[in-house]
């Protein structure tokens, strides 16, 4: 059975039908213990009876009319429909309530309870059950019973229990379809996410798990379209920042033959630049998607931030100051960012780069400003975009664009994240904020 619906409803069914009947079954049993116990009861009073209207009934060769006298008389006094039968089984005299019920129950009912007398005679008591008036007799029993049915044991009970299961069962099926109803809606969902719809998202209506499997899917889906989108991107932008490199390889190449030996010291020193800057780039692209890829750092420990500044300012020949700071995280990517933004500074910012880290609550600010022309403010959010250039900065200072967003990036990893600010004096500052150790 394929459909989830169906077997849900099917087993609020059949545990419905199981309880029907095994509520069935005891119900039975104690209707017949409790049939056991009233037999007993009314076999003691029988024979108490029994033993009673002998002793006042006339000896069994006094005429039929005497014994007949004595016998209803007893029966008006017990109020019991009584027969007598003699020692042959021949019937001496009957009282008319036991003629009226033998009637309303018919022959084969065999509802009388014979006591055998002393004397070999039989009294016939009919059984308290059916000791009830004609008007009685029109009415239904407490169980109500279609006609033909009323005497069978426990039938009400059983009509009960099945009109119960119908009502349950049709209360059941619109609940259980629509539950599963909003899960063939995911499942379509997700069919559709997969067959390449990355915008394709499922209703979060509810508050159940169905809806919380909802919620984790499209949180799940729209990070899964955010990293295909910026794979896309990264690549077609790599792709397109490989062209003027390799364009230029392929010229050279083509120029060296025919070249002097000055103009071949030349075209090697052009072919080791673009050859460095073309590793460059593919190190950059592989560490973005690298970044994209992992949801948290491999490893985290902790990292002396002004001694890692001190490090890599020496090697741009920058300025640093500030007060000791630790944060937690992966040295080897805070070394990346502070040398990215060291880089940036030193080829767009000119000769004056400093570096100054302070605490600010909880949180360690790590500004690297320096003194040039300065980001345009509608440019200081663009400029973290990977392979987003300032214009006119391409030509005259070269680099891939990738350096702020990896910067960027790394920060994001790290809980933390970077700005762009305009320099008192002239200049900007980028400004990386982590949490403090």
């Amino acid at each position: 059975m394929k459909s989830l619906y169906l077997r849900i409803w099917l087993t609020v069914v059949a545990a419905l039908l199981l309880f029907a009947l095994v509520s069935g079954w005891l119900f039975q049993r104690h209707i017949e213990h409790e049939r056991a116990r009233s037999d007993s009861a009314i076999a003691e009073r029988a024979a108490a009876w029994g033993e009673l209207i002998q002793r006042s009934l006339p000896p069994p060769d006094a005429p039929a009319p005497e014994q007949g006298a004595a016998l209803r008389e007893w029966s008006q006094r017990l109020r019991l429909p009584l027969a007598l039968d003699d020692a042959r089984g021949q019937r001496v005299a009957t009282s008319e309530s036991y003629l009226r019920r033998e009637a309303d129950v018919g022959p084969g009912a065999r509802r009388a309870m014979p006591i055998r007398l002393e004397d070999g005679r039989t009294l016939w008591v009919m059984r308290p059950g059916l000791l009830r008036s004609p008007a009685d007799a029109r009415t239904p029993p407490p169980w109500f019973a279609p006609p033909g049915l009323s005497g069978v044991p426990g039938f009400g009970l059983a009509a009960l229990l099945l009109l119960l299961l119908l009502a349950v069962a049709a209360g059941a099926y619109p609940v259980v379809r629509r539950l599963t109803r909003r899960l063939e809606r995911l499942k379509q969902g997700v069919e559709a996410f997969g067959e390449g719809a990355l915008h394709q998202r499922v209703a979060e209506d509810g508050r159940d798990e169905v809806a919380a499997v909802a919620t984790s899917f499209n949180r799940a889906a729209a990070r899964v379209e955010a990293l295909v989108r910026s794979h896309q991107s990264l690549l077609a932008n790599a792709s397109h920042e490989l062209r003027s490199p390799l364009a230029r390889l392929k010229l050279a190449l083509s120029m060296l033959d025919e070249a002097s030996p000055a103009q071949r010291e030349r075209l090697r020193h052009e072919i080791e630049t673009d050859i460095a800057e073309l590793d460059a780039l593919v190190e950059e692209v592989l560490l973005a998607s690298r970044l994209d890829a992992a949801a948290q750092l491999d490893r985290r420990e902790p990292v002396d931030l002004l001694g890692l500044a001190a490090e890599e300012a020496a090697r741009s020949g920058a300025s640093v100051e500030g007060d000791a700071a630790v944060v937690h995280g992966d040295e080897r990517l805070l070394r990346r960012a502070l040398r990215n933004l060291l880089e940036n500074a030193r080829r767009y910012g000119g000769g004056e780069v400093m570096v100054v880290l302070k605490r600010t609550g909880g949180s360690v600010e790590c500004r690297v400003c320096d003194r040039g022309p300065g980001v345009p403010e509608a440019y200081r959010e663009r400029i973290f975009e990977p392979f987003f250039r300032l214009p006119g900065h391409a030509e005259r200072e070269g680099g891939v664009g990738l350096g702020l967003s990896l910067v960027r990036q790394i920060a994001a990893r790290h809980a933390g994240r970077v700005r762009c600010e305009p320099r008192e004096g002239g200049g900007s500052c980028f400004v990386l904020s982590l949490p403090a150790a």
